[in-house]
């Protein structure tokens, strides 16, 4: 029988949390790997050495099975495949030679202290993400930590985006002797973050004004003009029809709007924006914090296409008059990715016709009116009809 990698979830109890099982394992462990940290809460009865993770840890994680004969084992914090060690052994090793033996995780130690059914409750990691990825226009989350900083750079960064009024609360030290709560806005842990932070924290937190809307109004985002309004927006994503884990390249991005719609679409969703304007690039960053999605911003394509992998779909928003942009852009779609195009411009709707003659696909038209004073009554002015040219390949 080939060696196993036993993965013993383990909590800030440390060993007298663990089930029997757990305690079983590790008692017969040859080898155990893990951090500092898990190892410490080992007691004496676990007589194996005790090897910690070096930096970086990946390629300790790639040879792990070719380094020993028999079964290693490994401690991780609570649950090991909730954003945990567990799924990355998997990943690398196959799930035949991987055992998990979980713990009861962080998050659902959380939950039980705030008082919040999990599965209402958004699970989010800043362990290596950027803090603005756990911006919420409204909802809960559970957000796991990187460390003693974590905290107050969040409520840093929802202060900055107008979430001042979330309710934040850390936790530290879930489930051991030393667990302490403490509650307050994100706007007062901004202005006064706690000296004495724990290391070992997660945050639960309550985003406020909950103003949750799809599509996105229009005023939501920080914009020069440049931009996908919100109904031409809706339709944009039901022709780009994005999946989940998808990645988005948008050309000829002006405020990002549609990046950020398609991020907000599924989780896991990406997008790569393309700008020449360095002031809309600037926006286009600050239009993705604000919405906590993860948005790449580059330069003008189609030279700022090098070095990138290939996307799933491309949504045109300018350019198209640009020599040899159209046939870039269907160069980089892969087999069964999507190409979307917009356009007010009949320079730009001729390229669109000719493309469509030459490819297929559908071509639409879009006409919407607005209600304005006339007099004493509503009359209908009409913004810019768009045509729209959407294909697979």
């Amino acid at each position: 029988m080939s060696a196993m990698i036993v993965v013993v979830g383990i909590g800030a109890d440390g060993m007298a949390g663990l089930s029997e099982s757990s305690r079983a394992e590790l008692r017969s462990a040859t080898v155990i790997y893990g951090s500092g940290r898990q190892l410490d809460l080992l007691d004496g009865t676990v007589p194996a050495p005790r090897q910690e993770w070096p930096s970086p840890i990946l390629p300790a994680l790639q040879t792990l099975l070719e380094r020993h004969a028999g079964d290693i084992h490994v401690v991780a914090s609570g649950d090991p495949l909730l954003h945990g060690i567990g799924g990355t052994l998997i990943r690398l090793h196959g799930a035949g030679h991987v055992r998990v033996l979980p713990h009861v995780s962080s998050v659902t130690l959380a939950c039980a202290r705030m008082g919040w059914n999990i599965q209402e409750t958004e699970v989010i990691s800043l362990v290596t993400a950027p803090t603005h990825t756990a911006v919420r226009r409204g909802g809960r989350a559970i957000v796991l930590s990187r460390d003693r900083s974590t905290p107050a750079a969040l409520a840093q960064s929802l202060t900055d985006h107008g979430r001042g009024d979330s309710e934040m609360t850390v936790l530290e030290q879930l489930g051991g002797p030393a667990e302490r709560r403490r509650d307050a806005t994100a706007r007062r842990w901004a202005q006064e973050p706690p000296p004495d932070a724990d290391d070992l924290n997660l945050l639960a937190v309550h985003y406020l004004p909950d103003d949750r809307v799809t599509p996105a109004p229009d005023d939501s985002f920080i914009h020069d003009g440049q931009i996908t309004k919100a109904g031409i927006r809706a339709a944009t994503i039901a022709a780009l029809g994005p999946r989940p884990g998808e990645v988005l390249w948008d050309v000829g991005a002006g405020s990002g709007s549609i990046s950020v719609q398609w991020c907000l679409s599924w989780p896991g969703s990406a997008a790569v924006a393309f700008e020449r304007d360095e002031r809309r690039r600037a926006n286009i960053d600050a239009n993705a914090a604000a919405f906590g999605v993860s948005v790449a911003v580059r330069d003008a394509a189609p030279a700022a296409f090098d070095g990138l992998d290939a996307p799933s779909a491309i949504f045109i928003g300018g350019g198209l008059t640009q020599p040899g942009l159209l046939e870039a852009c269907l160069a980089h779609v892969p087999a069964g990715g999507r190409l979307v195009a917009n356009t007010v411009t009949a320079e730009s709707e001729a390229v669109l016709v000719q493309a469509h003659s030459r490819y297929g696909g559908r071509l639409a038209r879009f006409q919407h009116y607005r209600g304005e004073q006339l007099g004493g009554f509503t009359g209908w002015q009409p913004q810019y009809p768009v045509t729209q040219w959407a294909v697979t390949r």
